[in-house]
C-alpha cells in the first residue's frame, strides 16, 4: 500500500492539472491528502496544491470539501488563502497559498517575548475566523506555520466547523488530536469558539516549558485528564517564567469555558500586557503598536476575583470581559489562595470580598497591601456596617463598594480605582458624607488641635490605645480622656464612627491613613 502511495505522489510531479497548474515538488503527505509546490502559469505565481488521494471514506472526502468551504470565506495576513476548488478526473484539489517558512514546532521552546509575538497573531487570527462564525478544531503547532519575515500562517481548515457547513462527524464524536483537545472536544459535547482557545492555551504551554502540559501513549488516559486534570505549574520546567503570563496560559486552560476568555482577541490583549507587565521593553513597544492599530487602550487591565460564591465569580469574570479592555487573570474562593495568587499573578486590581472561609477579606488586606503595594484593591462586599468600612479603609483597600451596585457602576468605580481615587458606594458614600455613623452631626467642621487630630488619624489606621500613647508620647489614660475628647467633638459614638466622620469632614486624608497603616 505504501509502495503505490509513492507510486502515485511520483506520479504528480511534471503534471499539469486543469492546463494550469504545473506540479513541481511534494511538499508534504498524510494518509488522506498530499500538498504539493507548484505554478499557476496563468498568473505567474506559486501555489500549494492540496490533492486527496484516491479510494478515501466518503466522509473523508466530505470534510475535504468542507475545509474549502471554510478557507473560501476567509481573507486574514495570517490564515493561509485558499484561492480555488478543482477536479482533476475523479480527485478534487485545493488551489493555496504557497508558504515558506518553519512549522511552530520549530520555536518548541521559546523566550517569553517571542512566544507572546507569534501567540498574538494566531490570537487574533482565530478570533477573525471566529467573527466569520468558524471554529477551527484543530489548532496544533502542526497546522501553524511561521514565515521566514516571523508571520503567522494558520493552515489546514480540515476539521472546521462553520455556521453552514453540514456537520460531517456525528454528536458525540471526539476528533482532533488528543494532545491539543479541549475538554469538551474530548467528551464529544458541542463546540464553540472557546474550544480553539483551549487548544491555544496548549500550544503557548508547550512553546514555554517545552512541554505538552498533558500527556499519555494510552488515548484515553490523554483525554481523561484533558477533561479532569490540572496542568503542572511551568515551574516545574522551566525557571523565571513571567507569572502574568503563566496566570494568561492557565486561563485559556481552564476546564470551564466560561472561565476562559470569551474571545481569542481578549487572549491576544492579555498575552501583550502579561509580558509588557513583566518588563520586557520589546513587548511595550510591540503592546504600544498593537494599540496605535487598533485605537484601544494602551493595555488590558488585569483583574483577580476573590469571592467564595463561584457562581458570582463566573458572572463577574463574564460581565468584565464584555465590558471593555479587562480580562480575569485569577479567582479565588477563600482567603489564603486568594493572598497567595494576588502574590503570584500580580493583578492590577482585586475585587476583594470580605467574608470568606479560613482567613477572610479583611484579614489578608493588610498583606496585600505590605506585599504588593502595586495592586489596587477595590472591597465587593454584602458588609456595609461601619466596622467594616473602617476597618477596610485604614488597611488600604482604595474603594468600598456593596455588591447591590450595578454593571455600569461598577465599571466606572473600577476605571475611578485605577486612576487613583478612593472610591466609596452608593450605600457606603451616603453613609460616610451624609453622617450616619453614629450620634448627630455636628455643625461646621469641629475644631481639632494638632494633638487630637494625629490622634484621630492614628484610630483611622488601626492603632490600639497603647500604639497611640507611645506614638504620641501619652500614657494610656490620657489617651483615653483624649480620645473620649475628640468622639464628643465628633458627635460620634464610638472610635470607628469617630475616624470616619474626621474622614467625611476632611480634618483628615485617607493618604495619611494609609501611610501610617504602613507603620503597623
Amino acid at each position: 500500500m505504501k509502495l503505490v502511495q509513492e507510486a502515485r505522489v511520483i506520479e504528480m510531479i511534471g503534471r499539469k492539472l486543469r492546463n494550469r497548474y504545473l506540479v513541481q515538488q511534494l511538499v508534504g503527505e498524510g494518509s488522506t491528502a498530499a500538498v504539493y509546490r507548484a505554478v499557476d502559469e496563468r498568473l505567474g505565481r506559486t501555489v500549494a496544491v492540496k490533492v486527496l488521494l484516491p479510494n478515501v471514506r466518503e466522509t473523508t472526502r466530505k470534510r475535504f470539501m468542507q475545509e474549502a468551504n471554510a478557507a473560501a470565506q476567509l481573507n486574514h495576513p495570517n490564515i493561509m488563502a485558499m484561492y480555488d476548488v478543482e477536479e482533476d478526473g475523479e480527485r478534487p484539489f485545493l488551489i493555496l497559498e504557497y508558504v515558506e517558512g518553519s512549522p511552530l514546532s520549530k520555536f518548541v521552546p521559546c523566550a517569553p517575548d517571542e512566544l507572546v509575538r507569534l501567540g498574538a497573531q494566531v490570537a487574533r487570527a482565530l478570533h477573525y475566523a471566529h467573527e466569520k462564525g468558524i471554529v477551527h478544531r484543530d489548532i496544533k503547532p502542526a497546522n501553524i506555520m511561521v514565515t521566514h519575515e516571523g508571520q503567522i500562517k494558520i493552515m489546514d481548515m480540515g476539521l472546521a466547523l462553520t455556521k453552514h457547513t453540514p456537520r460531517v462527524t456525528a454528536h458525540g464524536m471526539v476528533i482532533g488530536t488528543p494532545a491539543y483537545l479541549s475538554p469538551e472536544q474530548a467528551q464529544g459535547q458541542t463546540l464553540d469558539a472557546r474550544t480553539d482557545i483551549y487548544s491555544l492555551g496548549i500550544v503557548l504551554y508547550e512553546m514555554a516549558t517545552g512541554k505538552l502540559p498533558f500527556n499519555s501513549d494510552d488515548i484515553a488516559s490523554l483525554l481523561l485528564q484533558q477533561v479532569k486534570s490540572n496542568p503542572p505549574p511551568m515551574s516545574q520546567f522551566v525557571q523565571n517564567f513571567p507569572s502574568s503570563l503563566e496566570a494568561v496560559i492557565f486561563k485559556a486552560l481552564d476546564k470551564q469555558p466560561p472561565r476562559r476568555f470569551q474571545t481569542a482577541a481578549q487572549m491576544a490583549e492579555a498575552l501583550e500586557a502579561g509580558l509588557a507587565e513583566s518588563g520586557s521593553p520589546e513587548l511595550v513597544r510591540d503592546t504600544r503598536l498593537s494599540s496605535s492599530m487598533t485605537g484601544e487602550r494602551a493595555r488590558t487591565l488585569r483583574i483577580m476575583l476573590a469571592d467564595d460564591h463561584t457562581l458570582l465569580r463566573q458572572t463577574l469574570a463574564g460581565m468584565l470581559e464584555s465590558s471593555g479592555n479587562y480580562v480575569v487573570v485569577a479567582d479565588a474562593g477563600d482567603g489564603e489562595t486568594a493572598l497567595a495568587k494576588v502574590l503570584a499573578v500580580l493583578p492590577d486590581l482585586l475585587l476583594l470580598d470580605l467574608n470568606m472561609p479560613g482567613k477572610n477579606g479583611l484579614d489578608i488586606l493588610p498583606d496585600i497591601r505590605r506585599k504588593a503595594p502595586q495592586v489596587k484593591v477595590m472591597v465587593l462586599t454584602g458588609r456595609e456596617e461601619d466596622v467594616y468600612i473602617v476597618r477596610a479603609l485604614r488597611s488600604g483597600a482604595h474603594g468600598y463598594v456593596l455588591k447591590s451596585i450595578d454593571q455600569q457602576e461598577l465599571i466606572a468605580a473600577v476605571e475611578k480605582v485605577m486612576s487613583g481615587q478612593l472610591v466609596l458606594g452608593r450605600g457606603v458614600a451616603e453613609k460616610v458624607v451624609t453622617g450616619l455613623l453614629g450620634g448627630g452631626a455636628s455643625a461646621g467642621k469641629p475644631a481639632l488641635n494638632e494633638t487630637e487630630t494625629r490622634l484621630i488619624q492614628r484610630v483611622a489606621a488601626g492603632f490600639d490605645n497603647e500604639a497611640i500613647a507611645r506614638d504620641l508620647g501619652l500614657d494610656v489614660m490620657e489617651t483615653i480622656e483624649l480620645l473620649a475628647q475628640v468622639m464628643d467633638k465628633l458627635g460620634a459614638q464610638d472610635r470607628h464612627s469617630a475616624a470616619l466622620r474626621a474622614l467625611r469632614m476632611g480634618i483628615i486624608v485617607i493618604e495619611d491613613v494609609h501611610g501610617l497603616s504602613q507603620e503597623l
